[in-house]
C-alpha cells in the first residue's frame, strides 16, 4: 500500500515509517500543506497530521476533497470530540489518536483502501426511497431531482440503510459492514454520520431511530 504521511517536519516520525515498513506499506513523508496537495495522486492511502505549517491539517483534507477520493486517515494527538468531529465532517475517512500501534493503524489503513478500492455495487446501480435517488456508480444522490453532496462516508452509511428500506439494521451491523469495526459501542461516531445525513437530507424523519436497536430507512 502506498501510504503518504503528512506530518510537521517537528514530529517524529522515524518510529512511524519503519512500523508502516515493517507491516509492508510503501511510505512517503511530506512536511507541508503544499506538498501534500502535489502528492496526493501518488498514494493509496494518506495519513494526515492536523499540525502543519503552512495550513492545517482540516483545511489540506477539505481542499482534497474537492477533487479526490483518496482515502484520508487524520492523525491526532488527542482525543477532542470536536477535532474528530471536524476531521470526518471534512472527508476524512477516519481519525486515529496518538498514541497508537502499528497494528491497528495498519488495520485502518488497509481497511479505509478496501472500501475505496471495492465495487460492491451489482446489477441496477440506481436505488430509489420515495423521492431519494442513490445512483451507486455515479456516487450521486438527490432528493426530489436536487443534488445532494454527501461525504464517502455518509454516502455508504446512507447507502447501506437504503439496502433494505424499512429494515431496521442494529448499530453492531452498521458498524461492522460500513465502517469494518465490531465496536458496536462507537455510538459517537455513527450518531455523527447520522446527525449529518439527516440535516443534508433535509427530511429528519427519512432515517428513522429504533431505540436500543439501531436505525432504517422509512420507504
Amino acid at each position: 500500500m502506498r501510504v503518504l504521511v503528512v506530518m510537521h517536519q517537528d514530529e517524529p516520525v522515524e518510529t512511524l515509517m519503519f512500523g508502516l515498513d515493517v507491516y509492508g506499506h510503501q511510505a512517503k513523508c511530506v512536511s507541508s500543506g503544499a506538498e501534500a496537495l502535489h502528492h496526493q495522486a501518488a498514494a493509496d492511502v494518506i495519513l494526515l497530521g492536523a499540525r502543519l505549517p503552512d495550513m492545517d491539517g482540516y483545511e489540506v483534507c477539505r481542499k482534497i476533497r474537492t477533487t479526490s477520493n483518496i482515502p484520508i486517515i487524520m492523525v491526532g494527538a488527542d482525543g477532542a470530540e470536536f477535532d474528530r468531529v471536524l476531521g470526518l465532517r471534512l472527508g476524512a475517512d477516519d481519525y486515529v489518536v496518538k498514541p497508537y500501534s502499528m497494528r491497528e493503524l495498519s488495520a485502518r489503513i488497509e481497511a479505509v483502501a478496501r472500501r475505496a478500492l471495492s465495487d460492491p455495487y451489482k446489477g441496477s446501480s440506481v436505488r430509489k426511497v420515495g423521492a431519494l435517488r442513490i445512483d451507486q456508480r455515479q456516487r450521486l444522490v438527490s432528493v426530489h431531482a436536487v443534488e445532494i453532496q454527501l461525504t464517502r462516508k455518509e454516502f455508504e452509511l446512507l447507502t447501506f440503510l437504503a439496502s433494505e428500506p424499512g429494515k431496521v439494521f442494529s448499530r453492531a451491523d452498521i458498524m461492522r459492514e460500513v465502517w469494518e469495526r465490531n465496536d458496536a459501542d462507537d455510538t459517537r461516531t455513527l450518531g455523527v454520520h447520522i446527525s449529518w445525513l439527516r440535516r443534508k437530507l433535509a427530511n429528519p424523519g427519512l432515517i428513522q431511530t429504533v431505540r436500543g436497536v439501531g436505525f432504517r430507512l422509512v420507504p
